[in-house]
């Protein structure tokens, strides 16, 4: 189970395609070599990236 979960993610954006689509593209950059902006969240990429969205580390592009 991923923790935060969507009904906390919700408060960034009412969107679940945003977010999943945030989600996916913050963890892709980490893949790709990109270092993460928070500390400490994981393993998974896809688990540090729905951190620093919670975080407000990543901008939603609207």
């Amino acid at each position: 189970m991923i923790n935060p979960s969507f009904r906390e993610l919700e408060e960034i954006s009412k969107s679940r395609y945003r977010i999943a689509m945030m989600a996916a593209k913050r963890a892709k950059e980490i893949v790709d070599g990109d270092k993460p902006l928070v500390k400490g969240t994981g393993v998974k990429p896809v688990t540090i990236a729905i951190n620093e969205i919670m975080a407000g580390k990543v901008e939603r592009e609207d």
